[in-house]
């Protein structure tokens, strides 16, 4: 039997593993879901992932996809969602095209980065306290983000060892919101390069303390050299939160 494609659907939160990707000494996200498709299927099964999150960053949406030339068993969501962990949910398994590919065929990716306002003892992992961070200028914050709309290069906002072939992105949304308990950074592009987004929020909120200027930005951004003072904001704040895809030819499957 030749080998079909599937996509899945799937949350996690990232607090406890070492980030997607599969790594020599530590847990991953991508492991311990291949662990378990391998189990039930009863076959080495490889996940490819649509993108790398770093260690302790959550998806609330991710897609991958795995090929297998057997016949699924009835109710495989059910019965994989009971063998993994609570952090990590499978939400749907798709019949796809050949062609498709978790990463390469995904045309937006979004994600959201939210800090509290005071010290949360309900969410110490999934949401960011920052209390050296006070009086924010919430105009010069807005006007950091909005000044990323304009760039397509953003080697500033690439942490150093990158395996990146190129810079550039497409940004279509780069915006704060502001609560009343807390305040979310809100991102979305074609592509994102390693780190790109906590680097983006310390950058805004270094403008908002005054320790950044938005010249020097955009000096940075216009000469393709690193800030002046980078700040890489921590990872429980941050989430993945959409993947989007051409779903042309999608079979969802009720497994």
């Amino acid at each position: 039997m030749s080998e079909v494609r599937y996509m899945l659907e799937l949350a996690y939160r990232g607090t406890a593993y070492a980030g997607w990707q599969r790594q020599p000494n530590a847990r991953s996200v991508e492991e311990t879901i291949d662990t378990a498709l391998s189990t039930v299927l009863g076959a080495p099964i490889k996940l490819v992932g649509c993108g790398r999150t770093d260690a302790g960053v959550h998806a609330s949406d991710y897609a991958a996809h795995f090929d297998f030339g057997g016949e699924l068993p009835p109710r495989l969501l059910g019965r994989l969602n009971r063998y993994l962990p609570d952090d990590i949910a499978l939400r749907g398994l798709y019949e796809v095209p050949t062609d498709v590919h978790a990463r390469f065929s995904a045309t937006q990716r979004s994600y959201r980065y939210c800090i509290s306002h005071a010290k949360d003892p309900f969410r110490p992992d999934t949401v960011a306290w920052l209390p050296q961070l006070r009086d924010l200028n919430r105009e010069r914050m807005q006007e950091a983000a909005a000044l990323l709309l304009t760039y397509d290069e953003f080697a500033p906002f690439c942490k150093t060892n990158s395996d990146a072939y190129t810079m550039r992105c497409t940004l279509t949304e780069s915006r704060w919101d502001f609560g009343v308990e807390e305040l979310c950074y809100r991102v979305s592009a074609d592509r994102f390069l390693r780190g790109m987004v906590r680097l983006i929020v310390g950058m805004c909120l270094q403008m908002g303390t005054g320790r950044l200027r938005a010249d020097e930005v955009r000096r940075a951004l216009d000469r393709q050299e690193r800030l002046p003072r980078p700040l890489s904001v921590p990872a429980c704040g941050l989430f993945l939160t959409r993947v989007q895809y051409t779903r042309t030819s999608w079979c969802r499957l009720d497994s």
